[in-house]
């Protein structure tokens, strides 16, 4: 049962299974999850204790992304798999540098989107769409997304995090060829990833049987990963751990000690 707290959780939305989102937002230090999340984010924390702090560093990293991206003029951006809202929206990044910046977030989870939906509610330069990466072609054509960007200007393709959740080699790598083939010269494409390395397969694989109550996961190799810039100009440091791409100063969060970021990300210009 929903308690007053809860009111922005979908009548239809049980309380007793685990999610993604709502994990990332407990490791996040956000109040958006239930007993089920915690309950398996505590799990895979056994399994892998970097996983907070590389949660906090991932959004670090996207935080410098974002604003990366608006300085170099954009001032649209399409982010796929967005998750619950928390401090430091693509959308108030990117009208910090842009104040013309439109945005709209892509999620396939209900909860997410209830949330966010109140939160854009009153928002008319962003939205959030209810549709699956791994049916681009329906975020392509949804009617909010044709509203607010255009697609024959660049934009900003944002996909961090998610394409681990696509088991499917197939099926994740056409995702990202018809989104990227569908973007103008000049938009940047952004994927973070868990990386599968070497001597790690092990911890991979404990952490991968914690998470499954709330999904599967396919960690990829960096060649694999790579596999995703297909046709793309990666920018300056290229295919790194988060804490590596760009960071702002010396104390960076895990600047000193990357190997605990258990992911890599990368950033890419299209021709």
């Amino acid at each position: 049962m929903k308690d007053a707290g809860q009111s922005w959780v979908p009548d239809d939305i049980s309380l007793d299974k685990p999610n993604p989102a709502r994990i990332y937002d407990y490791y996040l230090g956000g109040h958006h999850n239930f007993a089920a999340d915690r309950e398996v984010a505590e799990r895979t924390k056994q399994a892998f204790p970097d996983i907070r702090i590389g949660a906090v560093a991932h959004r670090a990293f996207l935080r410098r992304v974002i604003r990366f991206l608006a300085t170099q003029g954009l001032d649209q951006y399409l982010d796929i798999g967005s998750g619950l809202p928390t401090a430091g929206n693509v959308h108030e990044l990117a009208r910090a540098v842009n104040p013309d910046a439109q945005v709209v977030y892509v999620d396939v989870d209900p909860v997410v989107i209830a949330h966010s939906g109140a939160m854009l509610r009153d928002v008319p330069y962003a939205t959030i769409i209810q549709a699956d990466l791994r049916e681009p072609s329906t975020i392509l054509e949804h009617e909010e997304v044709r509203r607010l960007l255009d697609l024959d200007r660049p934009l900003s393709l944002t996909m961090t995090a998610v394409f681990h959740y696509v088991t499917d080699d197939q099926v994740a790598y056409r995702s990202a060829r018809v989104l990227t083939d569908a973007l103008a010269p000049g938009s940047y494409v952004v994927i973070s990833h868990t990386a599968l390395e070497e001597g790690r397969e092990e911890l991979l694989g404990r952490g991968a049987e914690a998470y499954r109550a709330a999904a599967n996961v396919r960690p990829r190799t960096w060649p694999e990963i790579a596999r995703f810039f297909d046709g793309l100009e990666l920018v300056e440091p290229g295919l790194v751990r988060g804490p590596l791409w760009r960071p702002e100063g010396p104390d960076d969060l895990l600047l000193d000690q990357p190997e605990r970021y258990l992911g890599v990300v990368g950033v890419a210009r299209k021709p």
